[in-house]
């Protein structure tokens, strides 16, 4: 009778050792699963990511010039990209500034339409980047700013809605100009680019980076969601 008990002893102590192993099996496919299944959502969003970014940068073709081979437009559109706390302009900045007052000396553009972020009273790069134009040789009458000019989109958007712009050189650095003339064109504007690139500049690398996810989503505003840019207000007459 002990014999027996022992054997079912035995038989139970071996279904729960099978039963842990099955357990440990069954979490370790799931897991692989899991991982599997979070590479291919991965590969999934990253190719997506590159398609769109690819039919923004298709933008771009045939409409990127020198300063002397640029087409008359009405204004430069130049985006914000950075002032210091003493007021002085990022690198950055300060070449797109210098560009589109090369555009206005060369009669290329009527006026230099400044869109950067005002958000704040301590933070000013519209009027930072007036001052430097003038300080150029810009007239300060044909300096218009535009205070709300917080993402490219936004300055794309005010620049056809609020001060009636319907042809723009944009002015910025390569990297970024596809995606501006995307939006720009999207929402109505005949634009033409010229790069502002006159130096090599720090974390170069991690803008282009950027710009990629930046494209995407630019795609998805124009051609899908449409937003409102953060403040719109009422028209302001340039010309």
């Amino acid at each position: 009778m002990s014999g027996a008990r022992s054997g079912v002893g035995s038989l139970q102590r071996a279904g729960r050792v099978l039963r842990r192993r099955l357990s440990a099996l069954a979490a370790g496919l799931t897991r692989k699963r899991a991982a599997g299944l979070a590479a291919l959502l991965l590969l999934s969003a990253t190719a997506t990511v590159w398609g769109l970014a690819r039919l923004v940068v298709r933008a771009e073709q045939g409409r990127i010039f020198a300063v002397a081979e640029a087409p008359p437009r009405q204004v430069a559109l130049v985006f914000g990209a950075g002032v210091f706390p003493d007021g002085a302009l990022s690198p950055p900045l300060a070449d797109r500034v210098s560009v589109a007052a090369e555009l206005y000396r060369q009669g290329k553009v009527r006026k230099l339409l400044m869109s950067g972020d005002n958000s704040r009273r301590t933070y000013d790069e519209s009027t930072a980047m007036k001052q430097y134009a003038v300080s150029l040789g810009v007239p300060p009458a044909d300096v218009v700013l535009d205070y709300a000019g917080f993402h490219t989109y936004d300055s794309c958007y005010r620049a056809q809605a609020v001060f009636d712009i319907h042809s723009a050189v944009l002015v910025t650095q390569r990297f970024h100009l596809a995606r501006a003339l995307f939006t720009c064109t999207g929402l109505g504007v005949d634009a033409v680019g010229v790069a502002a690139d006159q130096q090599r500049y720090q974390r170069a690398l991690w803008y282009r980076v950027r710009e990629e996810l930046a494209r995407a989503r630019a795609y998805l505003q124009v051609r899908l969601t449409h937003p409102k840019p953060r403040f719109l207000g009422p028209k302001i007459q340039v010309f």
